[in-house]
């Protein structure tokens, strides 16, 4: 019999709604998964190190050196930022990583603060540690968070802050204000911030992505995790790693040990050439995004959905009330027989009653899809208004 901390996570609306749209022959714009491949480099690196170099067999525990040191390199080349390969542990996926700090780091008693909505998996790694979960809200149109509630959220118990930045799935991106108030409390309750900037590289308009262990007095409390998956458009192939302080990546890696073991052994080498690739490529990943973003924006907003402002991320939250529907829960069901689109309720991201009411009305369309298929969704959105 499941244990009773991990029955609220049985199943999720993911594995729901794709069901549906393979069923309707939906397009599927709930999953946040690109439908092109990455670079071809990587792609090749990748099959020369199964094919020709043999480097099949497991990895070095932290991760092949060539990775530690090529994630040490792009946080050095990017944000300025003095990272020790050593202290850089490969995982896999941005989820391992997650899921093996905190229950490297929390135990009964202890709490965990993040920002509500949030992405699924943190709720249930903060079940796993045993730990309790206190959010803070995000509330639309712009999706910031009240210093005060933040405050609030703190205590003498408050022993890791789980932000996300650029935001899964508001699309929000922390200014360097808000990510130093949240810093400063973290020192005041001396409280652990661990990051999730798996997007990092994926904000528009001229949004800067700040990582919290830029920020003054930060690097000696901060883990940064981060993946190759979103960047790289290879979600599957689950590369992800972790580092800060060695205290603190020692208790994740302890932890992680004992979970994959180890993993991605001809992935890693690939992985670290690619974080090496021009600035013509990361150029490019903005580009593309933020034209794909703004064909499905201007899309949904010609269907009759309230449109909010996306600055990071590859999804788009919209408000489905102009359309008369007052629950995105009932919508995201409704809406691959309605006009074969598929996207998911924003209220599954809540973990609170409150959390989940404020976030009722809203739907979350991925826009990670080819231009082709985006002009597509587009056109059978059109419909939507009149059938509504």
């Amino acid at each position: 019999m499941l244990v009773e901390r991990m029955r609220p996570f049985t199943s999720t609306i993911f594995t729901e709604i794709s069901r549906l749209a393979v069923e309707t022959g939906a397009i599927n714009l709930g999953q946040g998964f690109p439908d092109t491949d990455g670079p071809a480099s990587l792609l090749a690196d990748a099959a020369h190190n199964i094919t020709d170099a043999g480097r099949n067999q497991y990895p070095p525990g932290p991760g092949m050196i060539e990775l530690r040191e090529a994630v040490a390199a792009h946080q050095k080349r990017f944000y300025d930022l003095d990272v020790d390969p050593a202290d850089v542990l490969v995982t896999v996926g941005a989820t391992e990583a997650i899921a093996s700090t905190l229950l490297g780091l929390c135990t009964a008693g202890d709490e965990v603060v993040t920002f509500e909505p949030y992405y699924d998996s943190y709720a249930a790694s903060v079940a796993l540690s045993g730990a309790t979960l206190r959010t803070v809200p995000l509330r639309a149109p712009d999706f910031t968070f009240d210093p005060d509630e933040l405050r609030a959220a703190f205590s003498s118990r408050t022993k890791v802050v789980l932000v996300n930045s650029p935001h899964n799935p508001t699309g929000a991106v922390f200014s360097r204000e808000q990510l130093t108030l949240i810093g400063e409390l973290a020192a005041e309750f001396d409280a652990v911030v661990v990051t999730d900037e798996v997007y990092e590289h994926m904000t528009f308009d001229g949004t800067p992505h700040v990582p919290m262990a830029t920020l003054p007095g930060m690097a000696e409390r901060t883990l940064t995790i981060s993946s190759a998956g979103k960047t790289f458009s290879v979600t599957g192939w689950k590369v992800g790693w972790v580092h800060g302080p060695p205290e603190l990546v020692g208790a994740a890696r302890t932890v992680k040990q004992f979970l994959t073991f180890h993993g991605g052994a001809p992935l890693q080498p690939a992985v670290a050439n690619a974080l090496a690739l021009d600035d013509a490529f990361y150029s490019a990943v903005i580009t593309d995004l933020t034209r794909k973003r703004d064909l499905l924006s201007e899309g949904l907003r010609a269907a009759g959905f309230d449109v909010f402002a996306t600055h990071g991320t590859y999804f788009v939250v919209t408000d489905a009330r102009p359309l008369g529907f007052d629950d995105g829960f009932d919508l995201a069901y409704k809406l691959p027989e309605l006009c074969g689109v598929a996207a998911v309720p924003v209220s599954v991201f809540a973990g609170t009653p409150e959390g989940a009411e404020a976030m009722r009305p809203f739907v979350r369309f991925a826009f990670c899809k080819r231009d082709e298929v985006l002009t597509e969704a587009v056109g059978r959105l059109a419909g939507l208004r009149d059938k509504a």
